[in-house]
C-alpha cells in the first residue's frame, strides 16, 4: 500500500484535520498521481456534513484533482511518468452498461464510483478524494491536462467546468442564441466563460446588482437584476436557454417566464426542498424544464482540450490546507471568487 498525508472529516460537526491514509498499490492499467492542486466544491461540504447522508467517516473530500504522473502500470498506454494529470468526480464504472459504453460513465447505470464517500467496484473498498498527497486511478478515468494552461486553476473545470460545458453541448448551445445564467458562483462564472466562447449571447440574471461588473468582466454581454420588476418585464419571452446554477431555493417560474416558446432552462442547481412548477409556466409556450449533471470522461476531456485552445480557466483563490475550515464557513456566505483551490504543497 501507499501511504499518502490527508485533510479528513471524522463526524458531521466537527472541522476537518490530518488523517494518514493507504492508496493501493498501482495495478497494471493505474496511475499513481502526486496531487498539486484540488478544488473546494460545495458538494464537498455538502458530503462532510451528511447532509445528504450516507457520509462514511473519515471522509476526505476532493474531486476537482490535478498533479502529476509519478508511477504507471505496466499496461498503462495514455500515460508516462512527468504527465499533467486529473480527476474528476469518480474514478470508475461498470463499463458495460449502455451509458458506459457510449462514453456517458457519470450515469452508469450499474455502479458509478465516486472520486469520495463511495464503494469501489469489489463494494467494500471505500474511496477517498484529493484533499491528499496522492490518488491511484485507472487511466481509462484519468484526464490529460495541456500543459498551456494554469494547473491550479485547471482544478475546478474537473466539476465546476464540466458541469456547465456538457448541456452547453448536449443543446447545442453558441451561435445565434441567447442564453440567461442564472448565479454567478463556482458553476456560473465557467457557465458564462464557456457560452460566451461558443458564441452565444449571455445575461447573467442575478439578485445582486453589485455583480454587473464582474459578469462583464468575465465576458456576458448583458446584465439584469431579477429583483427588478420592470427588468422582469423587459426580459419575458427572451432567451432561447436559462442555466440555472443556483443551489439555494428560488422560484423556477420567474426564469421559465423569460424563456420564449419551446425555450429550455437548464438545471444545475439541486435546491435541499422540492420547487413548484406551475403548469402553465411549461404548457404556454412549449417550455421545457430539463436537469443535467457532469460530463462523461470523454466529453470532459474534450471539455478540457476546448479550454485550452480558448485559455479558459477557472478564477480561483488559493489557500493552504489548514484553511479548508474557514474557507468552508466563506463559501456559505458566498465570499469567494469563484473557487477556492489548495495549494497541496501545504499538506507535505
Amino acid at each position: 500500500m501507499i501511504p499518502a498525508k490527508a485533510y479528513a472529516a471524522f463526524d458531521p460537526t466537527s472541522p476537518l484535520g490530518p488523517h494518514n491514509l493507504e492508496r493501493r498499490e498501482v495495478g497494471e492499467h493505474d496511475v499513481l498521481i502526486d496531487i498539486k492542486f484540488c478544488g473546494v466544491c460545495h458538494s464537498d461540504l455538502h458530503q462532510v456534513r451528511n447532509e445528504w447522508g450516507g457520509a462514511m467517516y473519515p471522509l476526505v473530500p476532493g474531486h476537482e484533482i490535478v498533479g502529476v504522473v509519478s508511477k504507471v502500470g505496466s499496461k498503462v498506454s495514455k500515460f508516462k511518468e512527468g504527465d499533467l494529470a486529473g480527476v474528476g468526480c469518480f474514478v470508475d464504472s461498470c463499463r458495460e452498461c449502455h451509458s458506459c459504453q457510449e462514453g456517458l460513465e457519470q450515469y452508469c447505470e450499474v455502479q458509478n464510483v465516486g472520486t469520495y464517500n463511495s464503494y469501489e467496484r469489489d463494494n467494500k473498498t471505500i474511496t477517498y478524494g484529493g484533499y491528499s498527497t496522492q490518488i491511484v486511478v485507472d487511466e481509462n478515468y484519468t484526464l490529460k491536462v495541456p500543459e498551456n494552461l494554469d494547473l491550479a486553476r485547471v482544478a475546478p473545470l474537473l466539476c465546476a467546468g464540466i458541469t456547465t460545458y456538457s448541456p452547453i453541448m448536449q443543446w447545442k448551445i453558441g451561435k445565434g442564441h441567447r442564453v440567461g445564467i442564472v448565479g454567478l458562483g463556482g458553476l456560473g462564472h465557467m457557465a458564462v466563460k464557456i457560452a460566451a466562447a461558443k458564441g452565444a449571447d449571455v445575461t447573467v440574471l442575478s439578485t445582486s446588482p453589485n455583480k454587473k461588473q464582474d459578469a462583464h468582466d468575465l465576458g456576458a454581454h448583458n446584465f439584469a437584476v431579477t429583483k427588478d420588476e420592470e427588468t422582469l418585464k423587459q426580459l419575458r419571452n427572451s432567451f432561447d436557454f436559462i442555466i440555472d446554477t443556483v443551489s439555494a431555493p428560488h422560484d423556477y417560474n420567474l426564469y421559465l417566464s423569460m424563456l420564449k416558446r419551446d425555450g429550455t432552462m437548464i438545471l444545475l442547481g439541486a435546491p435541499p426542498e422540492p420547487s413548484t412548477v406551475a403548469g402553465f409556466s411549461l404548457i404556454a409556450r412549449r417550455k421545457r424544464l430539463a436537469g443535467s449533471m457532469i460530463g462523461g470522461i470523454p466529453e470532459t476531456q474534450e471539455m478540457l482540450d476546448f479550454c485550452a485552445e480558448h485559455n479558459i480557466m477557472a478564477d480561483i483563490e488559493m489557500i493552504p490546507m489548514e484553511e479548508i475550515n474557514n474557507a468552508y464557513e466563506r463559501m456559505l456566505r458566498s465570499d469567494v471568487k469563484y473557487r477556492f483551490v489548495i495549494d497541496m504543497e501545504s499538506l507535505k
